[in-house]
Protein backbone atom coordinates (compact mmCIF):
# COMPACT_ATOMS: atom_id res chain seq x y z
CA UNK A 1 0.00 0.00 0.00
CA UNK A 2 2.76 2.09 0.95
CA UNK A 3 5.91 0.92 -0.53
CA UNK A 4 7.37 3.62 -2.46
CA UNK A 5 7.03 5.80 1.10
CA UNK A 6 8.47 2.68 2.87
CA UNK A 7 11.10 2.44 0.15
CA UNK A 8 12.53 5.48 0.20
CA UNK A 9 13.07 5.75 3.91
CA UNK A 10 14.46 2.36 4.15
CA UNK A 11 16.72 3.33 0.79
CA UNK A 12 18.15 5.67 3.60
CA UNK A 13 18.22 2.96 6.08
CA UNK A 14 19.95 0.60 3.83
CA UNK A 15 23.15 3.16 3.45
CA UNK A 16 23.85 2.05 7.41
CA UNK A 17 25.69 -1.23 8.21
CA UNK A 18 22.81 -3.15 8.88
CA UNK A 19 21.97 -6.14 6.66
CA UNK A 20 18.44 -6.11 5.39
CA UNK A 21 17.52 -9.63 7.05
CA UNK A 22 18.09 -7.83 10.09
CA UNK A 23 15.86 -4.81 9.49
CA UNK A 24 13.18 -7.09 8.27
CA UNK A 25 13.15 -8.63 11.60
CA UNK A 26 13.28 -5.79 13.07
CA UNK A 27 10.34 -4.13 11.47
CA UNK A 28 7.92 -7.15 12.21
CA UNK A 29 8.52 -7.33 15.46
CA UNK A 30 7.74 -3.37 15.83
CA UNK A 31 4.60 -3.97 13.87
CA UNK A 32 3.08 -7.07 16.41
CA UNK A 33 4.08 -4.42 19.42
CA UNK A 34 2.25 -1.72 17.33
CA UNK A 35 -0.69 -4.00 16.79
CA UNK A 36 -0.67 -5.20 20.19
CA UNK A 37 -1.10 -1.91 21.48
CA UNK A 38 -3.64 -1.56 19.25
CA UNK A 39 -6.03 -3.78 21.02
CA UNK A 40 -4.77 -2.87 24.30
CA UNK A 41 -5.69 0.91 23.79
CA UNK A 42 -9.05 0.21 21.65
CA UNK A 43 -10.65 -1.97 24.12
CA UNK A 44 -9.52 1.40 26.71
CA UNK A 45 -11.39 3.62 24.21
CA UNK A 46 -14.18 1.26 24.55
CA UNK A 47 -14.20 0.91 29.04
CA UNK A 48 -14.13 4.79 28.72
CA UNK A 49 -17.25 4.86 27.04
CA UNK A 50 -16.45 6.55 23.03
CA UNK A 51 -19.16 5.04 20.45
CA UNK A 52 -17.64 2.41 18.22
CA UNK A 53 -19.05 3.97 14.77
CA UNK A 54 -17.55 7.25 16.17
CA UNK A 55 -13.99 5.53 16.75
CA UNK A 56 -14.01 3.95 13.89
CA UNK A 57 -15.05 7.40 11.42
CA UNK A 58 -12.08 8.93 13.35
CA UNK A 59 -9.54 5.95 13.23
CA UNK A 60 -10.18 5.67 8.78
CA UNK A 61 -10.58 9.67 8.57
CA UNK A 62 -6.68 10.06 10.30
CA UNK A 63 -5.43 6.89 8.34
CA UNK A 64 -6.88 8.73 4.83
CA UNK A 65 -5.41 12.42 5.73
CA UNK A 66 -2.17 10.24 6.43
CA UNK A 67 -2.02 8.14 2.99
CA UNK A 68 -3.76 10.92 0.38
CA UNK A 69 -0.49 13.23 0.64
CA UNK A 70 1.62 10.45 -0.45
CA UNK A 71 -0.83 8.91 -2.62
CA UNK A 72 -1.38 12.35 -4.77
CA UNK A 73 2.58 13.17 -5.01
CA UNK A 74 4.09 9.75 -5.39
CA UNK A 75 1.69 7.98 -7.42
CA UNK A 76 1.17 10.46 -10.57
CA UNK A 77 3.03 8.30 -12.86
CA UNK A 78 1.80 4.96 -11.92
CA UNK A 79 -1.45 5.50 -10.88
CA UNK A 80 -4.17 4.43 -13.77
CA UNK A 81 -7.29 6.34 -14.88
CA UNK A 82 -10.33 5.97 -12.46
CA UNK A 83 -13.15 4.44 -14.01
CA UNK A 84 -16.43 3.35 -13.04
CA UNK A 85 -15.47 0.01 -12.39
CA UNK A 86 -12.55 0.84 -10.22
CA UNK A 87 -15.09 3.19 -8.06
CA UNK A 88 -16.99 0.02 -7.37
CA UNK A 89 -14.65 -2.84 -6.40
CA UNK A 90 -13.39 -0.08 -4.30
CA UNK A 91 -16.27 0.57 -2.78
CA UNK A 92 -16.82 -3.39 -2.26
CA UNK A 93 -13.43 -3.89 -0.99
CA UNK A 94 -14.19 -0.73 1.77
CA UNK A 95 -17.62 -2.90 2.51
CA UNK A 96 -15.31 -5.84 3.40
CA UNK A 97 -12.16 -4.99 4.36
CA UNK A 98 -12.71 -1.95 6.08
CA UNK A 99 -16.51 -1.47 7.44
CA UNK A 100 -17.25 -5.54 8.08
CA UNK A 101 -14.17 -5.60 9.37
CA UNK A 102 -13.56 -3.08 11.63
CA UNK A 103 -16.88 -3.26 13.01
CA UNK A 104 -16.85 -6.85 13.40
CA UNK A 105 -13.55 -6.23 15.66
CA UNK A 106 -14.86 -3.13 18.08
CA UNK A 107 -18.35 -5.47 18.75
CA UNK A 108 -16.12 -8.44 19.28
CA UNK A 109 -13.46 -6.86 21.04
CA UNK A 110 -16.18 -4.68 23.50
CA UNK A 111 -17.59 -8.56 24.62
CA UNK A 112 -14.38 -10.74 25.36
CA UNK A 113 -10.81 -9.19 25.45
CA UNK A 114 -7.60 -7.88 23.83
CA UNK A 115 -5.70 -11.40 24.35
CA UNK A 116 -8.54 -13.36 22.65
CA UNK A 117 -9.22 -10.71 19.91
CA UNK A 118 -5.74 -11.53 18.71
CA UNK A 119 -5.36 -15.31 19.21
CA UNK A 120 -8.46 -15.13 17.08
CA UNK A 121 -6.77 -13.56 14.63
CA UNK A 122 -4.08 -16.05 14.66
CA UNK A 123 -6.37 -18.03 11.95
CA UNK A 124 -6.43 -15.61 9.44
CA UNK A 125 -3.71 -16.92 7.14
CA UNK A 126 -5.44 -20.40 7.27
CA UNK A 127 -9.23 -19.36 6.51
CA UNK A 128 -7.43 -17.12 4.08
CA UNK A 129 -6.02 -20.54 1.92
CA UNK A 130 -8.85 -22.19 2.13
CA UNK A 131 -10.82 -19.20 0.76
CA UNK A 132 -8.10 -19.08 -1.93
CA UNK A 133 -8.41 -23.12 -2.27
CA UNK A 134 -11.98 -22.73 -3.02
CA UNK A 135 -11.63 -19.79 -5.60
CA UNK A 136 -8.54 -22.03 -7.05
CA UNK A 137 -5.84 -19.35 -6.63
CA UNK A 138 -4.28 -22.22 -4.17
CA UNK A 139 -3.56 -25.47 -5.22
CA UNK A 140 -3.75 -28.35 -2.86
CA UNK A 141 -2.69 -31.60 -3.45
CA UNK A 142 -3.06 -34.00 -0.73
CA UNK A 143 -0.64 -36.34 -1.79
CA UNK A 144 2.43 -34.62 -0.81
CA UNK A 145 3.26 -34.08 2.63
CA UNK A 146 2.93 -29.27 2.37
CA UNK A 147 -0.25 -29.74 0.82
CA UNK A 148 -1.51 -32.41 4.20
CA UNK A 149 0.25 -30.13 6.05
CA UNK A 150 -1.84 -26.66 5.19
CA UNK A 151 -5.34 -29.10 5.50
CA UNK A 152 -4.06 -30.52 9.37
CA UNK A 153 -3.04 -26.72 10.07
CA UNK A 154 -6.23 -25.30 8.74
CA UNK A 155 -8.38 -27.73 10.86
CA UNK A 156 -6.24 -26.95 13.95
CA UNK A 157 -7.43 -22.62 13.39
CA UNK A 158 -10.83 -23.97 12.92
CA UNK A 159 -10.93 -25.68 15.89
CA UNK A 160 -8.81 -23.24 18.37
CA UNK A 161 -11.65 -20.42 17.15
CA UNK A 162 -13.73 -23.03 18.00
CA UNK A 163 -12.46 -23.83 21.66
CA UNK A 164 -12.83 -19.81 22.49
CA UNK A 165 -15.86 -19.52 20.98
CA UNK A 166 -17.51 -22.79 22.88
CA UNK A 167 -15.42 -22.64 25.95
CA UNK A 168 -14.08 -19.99 28.37
CA UNK A 169 -13.31 -22.09 31.29
CA UNK A 170 -11.95 -21.19 34.09
CA UNK A 171 -9.55 -19.07 35.41
CA UNK A 172 -6.01 -19.81 35.27
CA UNK A 173 -4.34 -16.62 36.18
CA UNK A 174 -5.29 -14.06 37.92
CA UNK A 175 -3.31 -10.54 38.37
CA UNK A 176 -3.00 -9.22 41.89
CA UNK A 177 -3.27 -5.55 41.72
CA UNK A 178 -0.77 -3.18 43.32
CA UNK A 179 -2.32 -1.25 46.41
CA UNK A 180 -1.45 2.23 44.22
CA UNK A 181 -4.05 0.61 41.48
CA UNK A 182 -6.58 -0.16 44.38
CA UNK A 183 -6.96 3.31 44.77
CA UNK A 184 -7.67 4.16 41.17
CA UNK A 185 -11.29 4.51 39.38
CA UNK A 186 -13.20 1.36 38.95
CA UNK A 187 -13.35 2.59 35.28
CA UNK A 188 -9.31 1.91 35.34
CA UNK A 189 -9.43 -1.33 37.31
CA UNK A 190 -12.24 -2.90 34.85
CA UNK A 191 -10.76 -2.16 31.61
CA UNK A 192 -9.62 -5.57 30.83
CA UNK A 193 -12.65 -7.15 32.77
CA UNK A 194 -15.58 -8.58 30.18
CA UNK A 195 -18.22 -9.42 33.05
CA UNK A 196 -21.63 -9.26 32.01
CA UNK A 197 -20.90 -9.48 28.62
CA UNK A 198 -22.06 -12.06 26.09
CA UNK A 199 -18.74 -13.85 25.51
CA UNK A 200 -19.92 -16.48 23.00
CA UNK A 201 -21.44 -13.99 20.87
CA UNK A 202 -18.22 -11.43 21.07
CA UNK A 203 -16.44 -14.99 19.84
CA UNK A 204 -18.84 -15.33 16.87
CA UNK A 205 -18.24 -10.63 16.31
CA UNK A 206 -14.42 -11.82 16.18
CA UNK A 207 -14.50 -14.65 13.48
CA UNK A 208 -16.75 -12.38 11.46
CA UNK A 209 -13.78 -10.25 11.94
CA UNK A 210 -11.71 -12.85 10.85
CA UNK A 211 -13.68 -13.73 7.47
CA UNK A 212 -14.08 -10.18 6.39
CA UNK A 213 -10.29 -9.66 6.94
CA UNK A 214 -9.34 -12.99 4.60
CA UNK A 215 -12.05 -12.14 2.05
CA UNK A 216 -10.15 -8.57 1.72
CA UNK A 217 -6.48 -10.38 1.79
CA UNK A 218 -7.91 -12.64 -1.17
CA UNK A 219 -10.33 -9.87 -3.28
CA UNK A 220 -8.27 -7.24 -3.42
CA UNK A 221 -5.28 -9.22 -5.66
CA UNK A 222 -6.41 -9.73 -8.39
CA UNK A 223 -7.44 -5.79 -8.14
CA UNK A 224 -3.96 -4.57 -7.57
CA UNK A 225 -2.64 -6.34 -10.72
CA UNK A 226 -4.63 -3.98 -12.71
CA UNK A 227 -4.37 -1.22 -10.29
CA UNK A 228 -0.86 -1.04 -9.26
CA UNK A 229 -1.05 2.21 -7.05
CA UNK A 230 -0.75 0.47 -3.77
CA UNK A 231 -1.11 3.99 -1.70
CA UNK A 232 -4.05 5.04 -3.56
CA UNK A 233 -5.24 1.77 -3.65
CA UNK A 234 -5.29 1.97 0.07
CA UNK A 235 -6.57 5.61 0.18
CA UNK A 236 -10.03 4.71 -2.59
CA UNK A 237 -11.06 2.30 -0.04
CA UNK A 238 -10.33 4.28 3.43
CA UNK A 239 -12.45 7.06 1.99
CA UNK A 240 -15.32 4.83 1.05
CA UNK A 241 -15.01 3.45 4.63
CA UNK A 242 -15.73 6.71 5.84
CA UNK A 243 -18.43 6.73 3.90
CA UNK A 244 -19.94 3.65 4.61
CA UNK A 245 -19.58 3.92 8.68
CA UNK A 246 -20.78 7.77 7.94
CA UNK A 247 -24.28 6.56 7.06
CA UNK A 248 -24.63 3.62 9.07
CA UNK A 249 -23.51 6.36 12.07
CA UNK A 250 -26.39 8.60 10.53
CA UNK A 251 -29.05 5.93 11.51
CA UNK A 252 -27.28 4.38 15.01
CA UNK A 253 -25.01 7.13 16.53
CA UNK A 254 -27.42 10.29 16.20
CA UNK A 255 -26.07 11.93 19.66
CA UNK A 256 -23.85 14.81 19.26
CA UNK A 257 -22.06 14.41 22.90
CA UNK A 258 -21.25 10.62 21.14
CA UNK A 259 -19.22 12.33 18.34
CA UNK A 260 -17.04 14.92 21.41
CA UNK A 261 -14.16 13.81 22.26
CA UNK A 262 -14.18 14.02 26.17
CA UNK A 263 -10.83 12.89 27.90
CA UNK A 264 -6.94 12.73 26.91
CA UNK A 265 -7.27 8.70 26.67
CA UNK A 266 -9.93 8.82 23.92
CA UNK A 267 -8.16 11.19 21.88
CA UNK A 268 -5.04 9.08 22.06
CA UNK A 269 -6.77 5.76 21.16
CA UNK A 270 -7.94 6.97 17.91
CA UNK A 271 -5.26 9.00 17.29
CA UNK A 272 -3.40 6.07 18.00
CA UNK A 273 -5.88 3.68 15.73
CA UNK A 274 -5.65 6.11 12.74
CA UNK A 275 -1.63 6.85 12.79
CA UNK A 276 -0.02 3.78 14.22
CA UNK A 277 -2.89 1.13 13.27
CA UNK A 278 -3.42 2.07 9.89
CA UNK A 279 -1.65 4.75 8.04
CA UNK A 280 2.13 3.27 9.66
CA UNK A 281 1.47 -0.28 9.88
CA UNK A 282 0.05 -0.36 6.04
CA UNK A 283 3.60 0.69 5.02
CA UNK A 284 5.53 -1.51 7.07
CA UNK A 285 3.97 -4.56 6.19
CA UNK A 286 4.08 -3.72 2.44
CA UNK A 287 7.78 -3.27 2.67
CA UNK A 288 7.91 -6.05 4.35
CA UNK A 289 6.07 -8.49 2.15
CA UNK A 290 7.60 -7.18 -1.15
CA UNK A 291 11.22 -7.85 0.99
CA UNK A 292 10.99 -11.33 2.88
CA UNK A 293 7.31 -12.23 1.64
CA UNK A 294 4.34 -12.95 3.37
CA UNK A 295 5.10 -16.38 4.27
CA UNK A 296 7.81 -14.36 6.34
CA UNK A 297 5.17 -11.57 7.49
CA UNK A 298 2.36 -14.07 8.65
CA UNK A 299 5.02 -15.86 10.81
CA UNK A 300 5.16 -13.05 13.07
CA UNK A 301 1.53 -13.28 14.05
CA UNK A 302 1.84 -15.21 17.18
CA UNK A 303 4.35 -13.08 17.97
CA UNK A 304 1.31 -10.29 18.42
CA UNK A 305 -0.60 -12.66 20.76
CA UNK A 306 1.91 -13.27 23.60
CA UNK A 307 2.63 -9.56 23.50
CA UNK A 308 -0.64 -8.41 23.51
CA UNK A 309 -1.61 -11.14 26.68
CA UNK A 310 1.48 -9.72 28.65
CA UNK A 311 0.40 -6.01 27.87
CA UNK A 312 -2.83 -6.71 28.82
CA UNK A 313 -2.34 -8.36 32.16
CA UNK A 314 0.06 -5.33 32.95
CA UNK A 315 -1.78 -2.66 31.73
CA UNK A 316 -5.30 -3.69 32.52
CA UNK A 317 -5.55 -6.58 34.82
CA UNK A 318 -6.71 -8.97 32.26
CA UNK A 319 -7.51 -12.64 33.54
CA UNK A 320 -6.17 -15.33 30.92
CA UNK A 321 -8.79 -18.67 31.22
CA UNK A 322 -8.47 -21.87 30.08
CA UNK A 323 -10.40 -22.13 27.04
CA UNK A 324 -8.87 -19.26 25.45
CA UNK A 325 -5.56 -20.55 26.46
CA UNK A 326 -6.26 -23.66 24.83
CA UNK A 327 -7.51 -22.36 21.34
CA UNK A 328 -4.49 -20.24 21.35
CA UNK A 329 -1.84 -23.09 21.17
CA UNK A 330 -4.46 -24.84 18.73
CA UNK A 331 -4.82 -21.69 16.05
CA UNK A 332 -0.57 -20.89 16.57
CA UNK A 333 0.26 -24.68 15.68
CA UNK A 334 -2.18 -24.57 12.86
CA UNK A 335 -0.73 -21.68 11.80
CA UNK A 336 2.55 -22.95 11.74
CA UNK A 337 1.99 -26.04 9.93
CA UNK A 338 -0.19 -24.32 7.17
CA UNK A 339 2.96 -21.81 6.97
CA UNK A 340 5.48 -24.48 6.66
CA UNK A 341 3.25 -26.69 4.05
CA UNK A 342 3.32 -23.40 2.29
CA UNK A 343 7.08 -22.98 2.63
CA UNK A 344 7.73 -26.91 1.62
CA UNK A 345 5.41 -26.15 -1.54
CA UNK A 346 7.37 -23.21 -2.85
CA UNK A 347 10.53 -25.03 -2.36
CA UNK A 348 9.61 -28.09 -4.49
CA UNK A 349 7.83 -25.25 -6.73
CA UNK A 350 11.57 -24.20 -6.99
CA UNK A 351 12.68 -27.25 -7.24
CA UNK A 352 11.17 -28.23 -10.72
CA UNK A 353 10.90 -24.84 -11.95
CA UNK A 354 15.32 -25.74 -11.61
CA UNK A 355 14.73 -29.18 -13.00
CA UNK A 356 12.79 -27.91 -16.03
CA UNK A 357 14.85 -25.06 -17.17
CA UNK A 358 18.15 -27.59 -17.16
CA UNK A 359 16.00 -30.57 -18.81
CA UNK A 360 15.21 -27.03 -21.78
CA UNK A 361 18.62 -26.20 -21.41
CA UNK A 362 19.83 -29.67 -22.48
CA UNK A 363 17.26 -29.79 -25.33
CA UNK A 364 18.31 -26.25 -26.79
CA UNK A 365 22.54 -27.59 -26.92
CA UNK A 366 21.27 -30.73 -28.60
CA UNK A 367 19.27 -28.56 -31.03
CA UNK A 368 22.86 -26.48 -31.22
CA UNK A 369 25.06 -29.63 -31.77
CA UNK A 370 22.30 -30.62 -34.53
CA UNK A 371 22.14 -27.47 -36.44
CA UNK A 372 25.75 -27.16 -36.24
CA UNK A 373 26.20 -30.91 -37.46
CA UNK A 374 24.16 -29.82 -40.52
CA UNK A 375 25.98 -27.17 -41.19
CA UNK A 376 28.86 -28.81 -41.20
CA UNK A 377 28.08 -31.77 -43.33
CA UNK A 378 27.30 -30.03 -46.85
CA UNK A 379 30.79 -28.17 -46.55
CA UNK A 380 32.83 -31.87 -45.76
CA UNK A 381 30.50 -33.68 -48.30
CA UNK A 382 31.83 -31.14 -51.46
CA UNK A 383 35.61 -31.25 -50.34
CA UNK A 384 35.52 -34.87 -50.53
CA UNK A 385 34.02 -34.27 -54.00
CA UNK A 386 36.73 -31.89 -54.99
CA UNK A 387 38.79 -34.58 -54.10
Amino acid sequence: MADTAAGSITDKIRMCSIPEKFQLHLAMLALQFGYAGFHVVSRAALNMGISKIVFAVYRNILALLLLLPFAYFLEKKERPALTWSFIIQFFLLAVVGITANQGFYLLGLDNTSPTFASAIQNSVPAITFVMAAILRIEKVRLDRKDGISKVVGTLFCVTGASVITLYKGPTIYSPSLPPVQNTAPILLLNLGNADGKNWTLGCIFLIGHCLSWSAWLVLQAPILKKYPARLSFTSYQCFFGVIQFLVIAAFMERDIQAWLVHSGGELFSVFYAGVVASGIAFAVQIWCIERGGPVFVAVYQPVQTLVVAIMASAALGEEFYLGGIIGAVLIIVGLYLVLWGKNEERKFSMQKNAIQSNADHGTNQTIINHNKSSLAQPLISQSTENV
